[in-house]
Formats: structure tokens, sequence, C-alpha cells
């Protein structure tokens, strides 16, 4: 079976916005659908999981990178990996300490399995059906290992959220220097990757949490929409550049 064309977007200034914006949707949608819509957490499981499995079905069937499709996805893995880690410790009373040593320990796994198979772990080269299965694999554990992560270190450890929301930003400036400076480009990335999550979840419980809790108190409903409308134009704009690179005539 002939190589694919890579199945992800570049990574840009425009991918890392996107990405935790997603980030932050993953956790104010989960908790809009799961306390203010009263749907409760298994409901809300169920119908993410079930939206989350059609699009990577769509996803995995595109011969090529499709923004919107792409985008989509990752949006809807963050509301699941959310609920995810949200079910083990709200239902099943799993210890932040034990599922966040557990998503650890399932993202190294993947990890390891995926350089034996491939030889590589970099995103520039998505281009096969198990290089593209491995990657959603390992991107799903990132963002159940970043909601336990964050809710550990901002709700069991007190750093709370505006605290939370500086820790991330200053950890992924110094991965930022670190590559800069000469470390891995693979290696650097993914530490950045999983770091974009428990800063988005600490930004959403910002902003949408009640002041008593310590947030601005915009609820997750609103947050949700704003975040979700600059997804949408980010994509959008991502997607007209796309159709018009594909539509010019190739260099002689």
């Amino acid at each position: 079976m002939p190589s694919r064309l890579n199945k992800v977007p570049d990574v840009a200034l425009g991918f890392w916005i996107i990405k935790i914006m997603s980030t932050t949707v993953g956790e104010t949608v989960a908790d809009y659908l799961a306390v203010e819509a009263g749907l409760g957490q298994g409901i809300t499981a169920g119908i993410m999981g079930t939206l989350l499995a059609v699009a990577l079905c769509m996803q995995l069937q595109a011969r090529s990178h499709v923004p919107w499709m792409y985008w989509l996805t990752v949006v809807l893995v963050s509301v699941v990996g959310t609920q995810i880690t949200d079910v083990l410790t709200d239902r099943l009373e799993v210890s932040l300490y034990a599922s966040t040593a557990v998503f650890a320990a399932a993202l190294i796994a993947i990890f390891s399995i995926w350089f034996r198979s491939e030889r590589t772990l970099s995103i520039s080269a998505i281009d096969t059906r198990p290089r593209e299965l491995f990657y959603w694999g390992a991107i799903l554990c990132t963002f159940a290992l970043g909601t336990a992560a964050g809710d550990l270190a901002t709700e069991a450890l007190g750093l709370g959220f505006q605290w939370g929301v500086i820790a991330g930003c200053a950890l992924i400036a110094l991965t930022a220097l670190a590559y800069f400076l000469g470390a891995d480009i693979v290696l650097s990335f993914w530490i950045a990757y999983i770091l974009t999550r428990p800063l988005g979840a600490a930004l959403g419980d910002l902003l949408s949490q009640s002041p008593a809790y310590g947030g601005f108190g915009l609820g997750a409903k609103a947050t949700s929409i704003a975040f979700l409308m600059v997804i949408v134009s980010l994509v959008a704009l991502e997607q007209r550049g796309r159709r018009q690179a594909l539509a010019s005539p190739a260099s002689p």
C-alpha cells in the first residue's frame, strides 16, 4: 500500500493557538454538558465518545490532511480525555496521583511501541495507517494525562487556577527555550503538547468558574462559545490557505 500524505497540520503559531483553545474547550464543554446542562458524566461521556468515534473514522479514511476534520477530532478527543479523568476521579474515586501515574505510564508505553514499530515519533511523518493510529492513541493519552496532572496541581496540591495558568505558560516557555538552544525537536514537541493540556484546563477553569472558587465567573457555556468561535475562525483560515495551495500550479 503506498504511503499517504502527512495527515496532520504543520506545527506553527496557529497550530499552538488552536491546540490550547481546544484543550480549554475540552474542559469547559465537558463541564457544561455534565453539570450545567444536567446530562451527568455518564451520558456526556457516551455522547462525546460516539461523536469521537465517528470523527476518528472520517479522519482515518481521509487521504490527506483536512483541517476542519482534524481539528474537530482534536476537540472531541479533548472532551473525551477530560471525561475519562473526571469519571475516574469523581465516580470511581481514583486518586489523581494514581490516574496521573497510570496515564503517564500508558503514554510512555505507546511511545515505546510506536518507536519500536516505526523508528520515529515525528508528526511530520504521519503518513501510514499504523503511524496514524499510534498518533491518535498518544493524543488521547496526552489529554487524559494533562487533565489528571492539571487537576492534581490546581486542586489536590492547591496551586489554584491563576497559578496553574502561570505555571503552564512558564513550563511551555522553558520547553521552547530548550528547543531553541538545541533540544531534540520531537521530544520538545511532545513535551509542549502534553503541557498545553493542563494549561488549557486551568485557563478554562479560571475563566468559567465562580469567583468563589478563584475564577472569573464567565460560565462554562459562554467560555466554550467564545473559544469555539475563535477556533472555527482559525480553522477556516487554515482550510482556505490549504485550498489555495492545492489549487496553485506547481512551480517549474
